[in-house]
């Protein structure tokens, strides 16, 4: 015994499982204590609650939801509509951040003093300000009876109504993996070296998976349409009220607003310090070669620009992934709304904290792993710090 002692690997490991096991002690005794105190209160703990009907309804969903549901419903509920939130978001966020910092990269003064500008307000306006100002704008639009119509998209202070298709719910799912599918393929496309054509030629190849891909989407569409109802269903005044479309809610649109342009503002100085990365000499060596300057941006200077881009981009989109938790604040029924709904009408605030814990921890480390993975695609071989 004394000589395994006197080895210094024996002697870390001990220390190690003294560690770890003093830790799990700690937290052991720390649940137990915690269930006592509880009990004393007479407060019960567990999970058994998820299978208990909820007895309250939510103003927004994209899933069927009545108030017999259970709680566990209500959490898959709250967890798709921030996925749905913070998508939207992140791809506004994308639009927007990219043209403001394409203005401010550009070779134009006023556009460099625009782009400039929009940063500068925008991202020093705290986001729940930014929440606030856009509800209340959305709130202040006309009433039904008077909405503003944008080729058939309502405004109203009620929410916008925009024309939705009549197809079935397993129609639209499908078409919608055909264009996420279509966006797939075009990528897949120009980066595949199980292609003939140069790298540079390919355009004419993506275009034509990407259109045979949407077409697919349509004719799903056209396949699963309801029968006697023409494809589309635009939303028209019925008394009082807007019927047909579909309704997007003032919760909603004020958070999707608000966080496209602050976050655009973030995702600006990202791509302009991107862009601003790819050395000088290297677009010239490009332009020496022959290449037109669309070919350069396309093949040399974009590309090195995302190499610099996606490690940062990837955590500015967790954290506006993080952002949508400003729902609460204008009682859009997000994941941290659901929680908080379930907080004070069932009294199990542990384990619904806990829950909102991990399941925000499972979003954001599955949004974390998709960008490294991404990134790890487009490294340059051999450029990189090895660990």
């Amino acid at each position: 015994m004394v000589r395994l002692l006197r080895n210094q690997k024996v002697r870390n490991a001990l220390l190690q499982a003294v560690f770890v096991g003093s830790l799990a002690a700690l937290v052991i005794a720390g649940v137990l204590i915690a269930r006592q105190n509880l009990a004393r209160q007479g407060i019960t703990s567990g999970f058994d609650f998820l299978f208990k009907s909820t007895g309250w309804d939510v103003s927004f969903s994209l899933l069927p939801a009545t108030a017999n549901d259970p709680y566990w419903w209500y959490f898959l509920i709250g967890v798709i509509n921030t996925l749905f939130l913070g998508s939207v978001g992140l791809i506004l966020a994308t639009i927007v951040g990219t043209v403001v910092g394409l203005a401010r990269t550009s070779s134009n003064e006023l556009a460099q003093l625009m782009g400039r500008t929009y940063v500068d307000i925008f991202r020093n306006i705290p986001l729940i300000l930014q929440v606030f100002f856009w509800y209340a704008l959305i709130r202040h639009l006309p009433t039904p009876r008077a909405a503003h119509d944008l080729w058939g998209v309502l405004l109203t202070s009620r929410g916008i109504y925009i024309p939705a298709p009549n197809v079935g719910g397993a129609a639209m799912l499908a078409a919608a993996m055909a264009v996420i599918a279509a966006i797939a393929l075009v990528l897949w496309l120009g980066r595949t070296s199980r292609l003939g054509r140069p790298v540079g030629e390919r355009l004419g190849v993506q275009l034509a998976g990407g259109a045979a891909a949407l077409a697919c989407a349509a004719a799903i569409l056209a396949a699963g349409r309801l029968p006697d109802l023409p494809l589309l269903d635009f939303p028209s005044l019925q008394g009082l009220n807007l019927r047909g479309g579909f309704r997007i809610p003032p919760e909603f649109s004020a958070l999707a607003i608000a966080i496209a342009i602050y976050g655009g503002s973030y995702i600006a100085e990202i791509v302009r310090g991107g862009f601003k990365s790819v050395g000088k000499g290297q677009m010239e060596a490009a332009l020496s070669l022959g290449l037109s300057p669309w070919r350069v941006f396309t093949l040399v200077r974009l590309p090195l620009a995302l190499r610099a881009m996606l490690p940062i981009l990837a955590n500015q989109y967790v954290w506006l992934m993080k952002a949508t938790t400003m729902g609460i604040a204008v009682g859009f029924t997000d994941f941290f709304m659901i929680v908080a709904l379930t907080i004070n009408h069932s009294g199990q605030t542990l384990e619904a904290i806990g829950i909102l814990m991990a399941g925000f921890l499972a979003i954001n480390l599955s949004l974390a792993a998709i960008f490294n993975r991404i990134n790890k695609a487009i490294a340059l071989k051999g450029n990189q710090l090895r660990g």
